[in-house]
């Protein structure tokens, strides 16, 4: 019987396999081994192979799993993302599975029968290299001396391949599961007698006794460490088991993720739903009800109740024997969220995210697989979960461009999510005070169920708006001004009340920039087309690129022409929070970016001491935007507004919209009213001055109005190419063949090739082209097709379909 199997190697299509006599069929998600190569790689059963066999079939050499791995839905789930997105089976496939899933032989050397005769007791004194090989078979890792590089040793080996001394042998090792075992003893029928009998205690310890008297008064057993704990070392318990007296069993036990990530929380009095809550929970329960494919949108201001919304559509539809997923866009809320649901659904709560260790994950995973949870809190790869029954799927922030995946496979996780409740016949409900403007467009033109919350609970009102021109605050105190005088007072106040401030600004760092002031030669990347970020690092001024993570001290004479006149410009956060400290020196202010997510857990502790009072301000970026509730927040400060209008995107005065309108939805949302002040050079663009408002029906007609006389999504599809190479011209030169052989369907403009915004990225020079489309199936097939012609192009190509950035 031939096979088809998905093997998590980029660009590579579906492979069929023999099944070889004595070996059983393997079901459809099931692992298995499979020769590829010279290797020997995990693969997924997809199924029967379809067609004739290829004129060379290799036999599968390992049945992994005798039931189903991967669930149906999830393997037609990511095998629709590999179409869709133009990616190969292998990457979606891969991004479905947890941790430990993949087993790849490893390379290991030896010595050939023949040099082993003729190197015997001269190895050690002719070649280092041999010697280690004469001591048997070792992977790679084992054979790099010091002060020996991997290439180096590779390419020797190599060459004593090629020469018959060295023979290179593919072992298959590691687990396909990876489960935390722990030791457990039990007193045996032997040992309570022991402990009973008089001539048998007399031939205990002390410890001896002690131990079998405790594991006497627990049938269960206890764990080696909790007898440690005790003051019974493991050494005492291992001699009674060889004695018989006692046994050693090995249990499973979950790594369990929430003590370390999540805010204690326990169960709230249950909240009075407002008017409109009643009215929209009764029209999801109804909507649920159905059990048949359902997307609705729900655009709630922020501060509406939109989660307390979704924990009770969740118990109905929990209540009714159906399982909830629910997907965060940031890490940095799902320990709020998951804390939100735990108090209400108990240890029935999974978290899948990629800050969680890989034993963690794994051990997630596990548990939704064998359905012992009703409820995953999750980003967007937790879209992939292994859980049956699903009834409710909630993307929250539905608008986030989070949920976009921007490596192979580049999917966008609220989409896949609808794909998903497609197959389930599953309500989707889309959250956001400020959707997308696909979202939107779908909801308006009748596809999805449109849901609205105008009101915040408890009528509480929104956020007051000031906004401050920053030519103003230029003109009288120069172009260094940060916080504005409007700021500054407002913080002040704030401090002297009591109350807590965030403070938003979308960049980190020091500053942005360090050029010489003699000749204007600026601190560059030398692998991509950025200038570098100074950071202040452990009292050291350090240039980092925030895309190859390339970093330099900053040196302290121009590099270009020796002159000791350089000069730092622009702020990120890191600026922001020193001038906050230089102003309030008294002041507890935290700060929430990626610096400061470095350590495991850091974000948390910080929210979680905010959310304490034990922090006055918060200075970040977007990520304390999104989703958080503090009540004790009267002031939220945007230092510069206008920073994502300048980039090269059409979505440019969306985000912004979203950006300000959630930022100041942080304000307030305690008893006391909040303000939000916003900073900006161009206080009269139509993002800036509608999010102030709040207005997002304004918004969206005039944001639409520009996309479609453009041509831009949601009136066109859009799919963007990127071509790398080693060179310019390779580069270019790869995009224009691409072009070349593209037969673009009527209805499809192909802009570019032409240089990328970020021209070159990580070392390699890139070429980009579109192709904007009303057929977007059609669009795709004939971009397949291109690439098919063209498979050198496959290993240096990012084809995006519905970008969310044009970078």
């Amino acid at each position: 019987m031939f096979i088809s199997v998905a093997a998590p190697v980029p660009a590579l299509p579906l492979l069929t396999y023999r099944v070889p006599p004595g070996l059983s069929t393997p079901v459809r998600g099931a692992r298995v081994l499979v020769p590829l190569g010279r290797r020997t790689v995990t693969g997924l059963v997809v199924g029967p192979a379809e067609g004739p066999p290829p004129d060379v079939v290799r036999d599968i050499e390992r049945v992994l799993d005798e039931a189903p791995f991967v669930p149906d839905d999830v393997i037609d789930l990511a095998l629709w993302i590999a179409e869709y997105y133009l990616a190969s089976p292998g990457d979606a496939l891969g991004a479905a599975l947890p941790s430990f899933a993949w087993i790849e032989s490893e390379p290991h050397f030896e010595l050939t029968e023949s040099a082993r005769v003729e190197t015997a007791g001269l190895a050690q004194i002719l070649d280092p290299l041999l010697a280690r090989l004469a001591r048997g078979r070792r992977p790679l890792r084992a054979l790099v001396g010091r002060g020996e590089t991997r290439a180096s040793v590779e390419a020797r080996l190599r060459s004593l391949e090629r020469a018959g001394t060295v023979a290179r042998v593919h072992a298959v090792g590691g687990p396909s599961t990876s489960f935390k075992t722990e030791a457990h003893a039990g007193a045996t029928v032997a040992g309570l007698g022991a402990l009973q009998a008089s001539d048998g205690a007399a031939r205990l310890t002390g410890q001896q006794r002690d131990a079998l008297s405790a594991l006497a008064a627990s049938p269960d057993g206890i764990s080696i460490t909790a007898l440690r704990d005790r003051g019974i070392p493991a050494a005492t318990v291992r001699r009674l088991a060889a004695r018989g007296l006692v046994v050693i069993r090995h249990e499973a036990r979950n790594r369990d993720p929430f003590p370390a990530h999540v805010f204690e929380s326990t169960p709230d009095e249950p909240r009075v739903l407002t008017d409109e809550q009643s009215a929209a929970l009764a029209t999801l329960t109804r909507l649920a009800d159905e059990r048949a494919f359902q997307t609705a949108l729900v655009q709630g201001v922020t501060g509406s109740g939109k989660t307390e919304l979704y924990l009770r559509l969740a118990r109905h539809v929990i209540t009714g024997g159906r399982r909830v997923l629910i997907l965060v866009p940031e890490i940095a809320l799902t320990p709020q969220v998951a804390a939100y649901f735990r108090a209400a659904f108990g240890d029935r709560v999974a978290i899948q995210h990629s800050g969680l260790s890989p034993g963690e994950r794994h051990d997630q995973w596990h548990r939704i697989s064998r359905g012992d949870v009703d409820l995953i809190v999750g980003t967007r790869s937790a879209v992939f979960a292994p859980v049956e029954r699903l009834g409710l799927i909630v993307v929250d922030e539905e608008h986030d461009a989070s949920y976009k995946q921007d490596e192979t496979p580049r999917y966008h996780g609220r989409d896949v999510a609808i794909v998903r409740g497609r197959g389930a016949n599953a309500l989707v409900v889309l959250g956001s005070a400020t959707p997308s403007l696909e979202t939107a467009f779908n909801a308006e033109s009748g596809r999805y169920t449109k849901i609205v919350l105008a009101r915040r609970v408890l009528d509480r009102p929104l956020a007051d708006v000031a906004i401050v021109d920053l030519r103003e605050e230029y003109a009288a105190d120069g172009p260094d001004v940060i916080l504005s005088r409007r700021l500054v007072a407002e913080i002040g106040d704030r401090l002297t009340k009591g109350e807590q401030s965030l403070l938003l600004l979308n960049r980190r760092g020091f500053s942005t920039a360090v050029f010489c002031r003699q000749c204007g030669h600026v601190l560059d990347c030398p692998n991509c087309s950025v200038s570098l970020t100074v950071h202040h690092e452990r009292g050291q001024a350090r240039g980092v690129c925030h895309y190859c993570n390339y970093s330099l001290r900053v040196p302290t004479a121009c590099a270009k022409c020796a002159a000791p006149y350089l000069e730092q410009s622009g702020f990120g956060t890191e600026r922001v929070e020193a001038e906050v400290l230089r102003l309030f020196p008294a002041a507890r202010v935290g700060r929430v970016d990626r610096d400061t997510m470095k350590k495991r857990g850091a974000v948390t502790r910080i929210l979680k001491a905010f959310g304490a009072h034990e922090l006055d301000m918060l200075v970040g970026t977007q990520m304390i935007a999104k989703g958080h509730d503090f009540p004790g927040v009267t002031l939220v400060g945007v230092v510069s507004a206008d920073m994502g209008l300048g980039l090269a995107d059409f979505r440019a005065a969306e985000r912004t919209f979203q950006l300000l309108t959630q930022v100041a939805g942080r304000a307030g949302r305690g008893e006391r009213r909040g303000i939000a002040v916003v900073q900006t050079i161009n206080p009269d663009h139509y993002s800036i001055r509608l999010a102030c408002r709040q207005d997002y029906d304004a918004f969206y007609q005039e944001e639409l109005r520009y996309r479609q006389a453009m041509r831009y999504p949601p009136a066109v599809s859009l799919i963007n190419v990127v071509v790398r190479g080693k060179s310019y011209a390779e580069a270019m030169g790869g995009a224009h063949d691409l072009v070349g052989d593209l037969r673009a369907p009527a209805g499809t403009a192909v802009l570019g090739p032409a240089p990328a915004p970020l021209a070159k990225l990580r070392g390699e020079y890139r070429a980009q082209l579109f192709l904007k489309t009303r057929h977007r199936t059609a669009a795709r097939r004939a971009l397949a097709a291109a690439l098919a012609l063209r498979p050198e192009l496959l290993r240096r190509i990012a084809v995006d379909v519905d970008p969310v950035g044009m970078l």
